[in-house]
């Protein structure tokens, strides 16, 4: 017995574990900063929310800010009137597979039929292209850069563990201006339906963002979706 579970582990390692750290700490065929000159990358997991996207998309408005939404599947066809928003407003759109599942264990073709499920509800929805992906949790395995080279996958250099109120409830204006830096691109998330998130986190989110984006407009930072702030997007 104890060989299979060495086995199987060695081969979860191999399959899962190994090809993620290497790909995130090498920067194998990601993207975790923009080109624009004094530009930020605001992107946003896990939604299209109900309850909190509009409201984000509200707040962004506000400020003329673009950012980028990395869509569950699932949760775009429920909800197109806010994907189709999105689009109107100028912000970009990514894959970000169709059931919020690691790409740990994930086959090659389940992987395969998650982004192409999520490409199709999103580009029927908004008839435009997608570019761009993040794999849920940052997760990858052996087959990922291959099933998605289609994409450009796109990572972070900015997290703030949003998904918890417990980090961001009195500090997270602050914390995404001590990251400011041109170039970055923000993690955050617009819903908190996610295992391990707080259901009402993004409410603190949205209220930190709207904070620190009036902060932003005063030092002359720019907010830009993908499609501006990395121009090599096609492939």
């Amino acid at each position: 017995m104890i060989y299979f579970f060495t086995a199987a582990l060695i081969i979860f390692i191999s399959y899962a574990v190994l090809p993620t750290v290497l790909i995130r700490s090498l920067n194998w065929g990601i993207v975790k900063e923009i080109t624009e000159p004094n530009s930020i990358a605001l992107t946003f997991d896990d939604g299209p929310d109900p309850q909190y996207t509009a409201r984000l998309l509200d707040v962004l408005k506000k400020h003329e800010a673009k950012a980028a939404f990395f869509v569950v599947g699932e949760k775009a066809a429920k909800h197109p009137l806010l994907l189709k928003r999105m689009q109107a407003d100028g912000h970009t759109i990514g894959i970000h597979h169709y059931r919020h599942v690691s790409s740990w264990i994930l086959s090659p073709g389940s992987l395969k039929k998650q982004l192409e499920q999520t490409k199709q509800v999103i580009e029927e929805t908004i008839n435009e292209e997608v570019y761009f992906y993040r794999p849920p949790w940052g997760h990858f395995n052996l087959f990922t850069l291959w099933m998605a080279r289609k994409y450009k996958i796109i990572m972070w250099s900015g997290i703030f563990k949003d998904w918890k109120i417990q980090h961001i409830r009195n500090t997270l204006s602050k914390s995404l201006a001590k990251e400011t830096v041109p170039g970055r691109i923000f993690l955050l998330h617009d819903s908190g339906e996610t295992l391990g998130a707080d259901s009402n986190a993004p409410e603190y989110m949205i209220g930190h963002l709207d904070q620190y984006l009036q902060q932003s407009a005063l030092k002359g930072i720019h907010f830009v979706s993908l499609k501006e702030g990395y121009q090599g997007h096609r492939t």
